[in-house]
């Protein structure tokens, strides 16, 4: 019997195919054996977008759909044009390549425990340790040249009017509470004026959340010790990349975020930083406020928009 990837053209389709592994986990180790590689005990990866196998301790093959292309250019060019640059250790391509019109690639396998399986019981100065790290490490990815990610697609500054355009129709199909769809307006506003659409770009990863994280401890001392999934990566203005570890980590707790904001260089928080930080999360392409604000009951705990600034980025 041939085996062959099949032609997906939306993402429930893709979501059904990658549910069944058996359907091409038998076309991914033929792929990874006509690499060369050991098959012997491949780990399917349940979670994710993309179809993604474990092959023993050391490597992983990555295999994208056609409708994805994108995150594929995305996570080659980035891991390209990372490599050598960081300190916190990043996948490193082995080999690459296309299946029925499927790219993949082969890449590294790094050491560490998921951040999302340790997070939430990390004591409190072991957090802020973390998100320290976190923050360098941002601005360590925004000092390598852009390289050819400099032409990766969209555009930042087309992002961003496409999310000022479909905003408040996103928060409200996602249930938005009303008193924080009324102040919208005047923050949509205020964010044509305070994010640069045209400042010299930087790699933005888009996703620094304890899922992509990989952590390790040391002598009792939790540490950064990688960083994974580049296939969202844009290039743009850098705050951008300061969302994902304020909603899913800081939570709201002023130690945590004065950690987060001084690792990535800003000693600062001032109005004007806040709400350029609160126009970004309404504005970040996987904006979903209900779901992504990591502090209990902060529905309850501001009446607006202005108050749910500060109390997302206390200090």
């Amino acid at each position: 019997m041939s085996m062959t990837l099949p032609h997906l053209t939306d993402a429930a389709s893709l979501r059904a195919f990658r549910s069944a592994p058996s359907q091409w986990l038998p076309i991914a180790l033929d792929i990874a054996r006509g690499h060369g590689l050991d098959v012997s005990a491949p780990h399917v990866f349940a979670t994710g977008t993309n179809l993604v196998v474990g092959l023993g301790e050391t490597l992983i093959l990555k295999i994208f759909p056609p409708l994805l292309r994108a995150q594929f250019i995305s996570e080659r060019g980035s891991l390209t044009q990372l490599a050598g640059h960081l300190d916190l250790p990043i996948p490193e391509i082995v080999a690459e390549g296309e299946r029925d019109g499927w790219p993949y690639l082969v890449i590294t396998r790094l050491a560490g425990t998921l951040g999302s399986e340790v997070w939430p019981s990390l004591p409190e100065d072991q957090k802020e340790r973390v998100l320290r790290q976190i923050g360098e490490t941002i601005a360590s990815v925004q000092r390598v040249p852009l390289g050819e990610l400099a032409q990766i697609e969209p555009r930042w500054d087309d992002v961003m009017r496409r999310q000022m355009q479909g905003c408040r129709a996103r928060h409200t199909r996602l249930g938005l509470a009303p008193k924080f769809l009324a102040g919208l307006d005047d923050l949509l506003h205020d964010a044509a004026q305070l994010i640069p659409m045209d400042a010299p770009p930087v790699i933005l990863v888009g996703e620094y959340i304890p899922e992509n994280l990989l952590l390790a401890c040391d002598d009792g001392q939790w540490s950064l010790k990688g960083l994974f999934d580049f296939g969202d990566v844009l290039a743009g203005w850098r705050d951008y990349d300061l969302l994902g570890p304020a909603a899913f980590m800081a939570a709201g707790r002023p130690s945590r975020v004065k950690s987060l904001l001084e690792g990535f260089g800003y000693t600062k928080l001032d109005f004007a930083l806040k709400r350029r930080l609160m126009a970004l999360m309404l504005l970040h392409r996987a904006s979903d406020l209900n779901s992504h604000i990591c502090i209990a009951g902060w529905q309850d705990k501001a009446d607006d928009l202005v108050e749910l600034q500060e109390l997302i980025w206390a200090g």
